[in-house]
């Protein structure tokens, strides 16, 4: 497994200290719009994918996708969007970034209901609780949308960019739905459940079809992880992987540090071995610690410096013990 930072792509601090962490690879969203040129140009995405490279940092995921907003809903202008997304494929495949991970969350993306609950020693975290949702307003011009609409809109939109993914040789990597309820505000979650997963992958076979393993999402979906990873694991269907933790159930969780959650992460460290997944894994979400400003939740430094070090010595511990075994 090759561990990765999800970094900016302009100069920033958190490209030295992942250096300092023994971090060489990078994931990162499309560059901001500078100047006269939008983040999916290859121009843009070149000096992006440079200056993480001048930095000794190799970029191998682009997250999130470009914007799908009216693809998800399937209002017009998707099909312009379609063409942006197909833009960037080609240029990801120009520049040899071979992971695109994408989401098909109608609306709102992953979705928190705050950002300030007190976790251990006082460390902010992450929670969602569906109680102090549920009779929210509608949100979109789409009004209420069912699964089955929402499973429409994902295969006009697969239809028409995987096989550009395919010509490209370019891996998209779906993200289940966080949190994984059925829906949020009149608006269907569909990849909400393994099975759901699954069905989208069947649904298009191709190598160049896959997931990203959120371990947070799926725990919250009540999943077994080890499990998880062997099934898709063992069907190349991992392409990426986010290593989180949480407490709680899809209604009603909070996100944890990662050596405390209800997963077993040595377990999931042993999984990923047995089904041979050598790809790219960046902590995900992470708790703001003391003295950490909080403008960033999830995604302030301390958390994942700790993070870090704590995958590092799974996949150590892993290794060590393959090694033993194989003497």
């Amino acid at each position: 497994m090759k561990i990765a930072w999800y970094l900016p792509t302009l100069p920033s601090v958190k490209w030295q200290i992942a250096k300092q962490l023994g971090v060489d690879y990078a994931v990162a969203a499309l560059p901001p719009e500078r100047y006269y040129m939008k983040p999916w140009d290859f121009k843009a995405m070149l000096y992006a994918k440079q200056s993480l490279a001048d930095a000794g940092l190799k970029l191998e995921v682009i997250e999130p996708a470009p914007p799908h907003y009216h693809i998800k809903l399937g209002l017009p202008g998707r099909d312009q969007e379609i063409e942006i997304f197909k833009n960037v494929l080609r240029n990801m495949a120009a520049l040899d970034i071979p992971v695109l991970c994408y989401n098909f969350m109608p609306q709102s993306g992953w979705y928190r209901t705050s950002f300030s609950k007190k976790g251990r020693g006082g460390a902010l975290v992450t929670c969602f609780d569906n109680s102090l949702v549920e009779k929210a307003p509608l949100l979109t011009e789409a009004g209420c949308l069912d699964d089955e609409q929402i499973w429409d809109n994902y295969k006009y939109f697969m239809d028409r960019v995987l096989p550009v993914a395919e010509e490209c040789k370019v891996k998209l990597a779906l993200h289940p739905d966080d949190p994984p309820i059925p829906s949020l505000q009149g608006i269907a979650r569909i990849f909400r459940s393994a099975e759901n997963m699954d069905r989208a992958m069947q649904l298009f076979p191709s190598d160049y079809n896959g997931i990203t393993l959120c371990q947070g999402t799926f725990a919250a979906m009540g999943e077994n992880i080890p499990q998880v990873i062997e099934y898709f694991g063992s069907r190349g269907k991992i392409f990426f992987v986010h290593f989180r933790d949480i407490r709680g159930t899809a209604s009603c969780f909070e996100e944890t540090f990662h050596d405390e959650g209800m997963t077993d992460m040595k377990a999931c460290i042993e999984a990923y071995r047995k089904v041979g997944f050598d790809g790219i894994v960046r902590t995900d979400h992470a708790p703001i610690m003391a003295g950490e400003g909080g403008d960033n939740p999830a995604y302030e430094m301390l958390g994942h410096i700790f993070a870090t070090g704590y995958l590092k010595g799974l996949l150590e511990e892993r290794d060590r013990h393959r090694n033993n075994y194989n003497k």
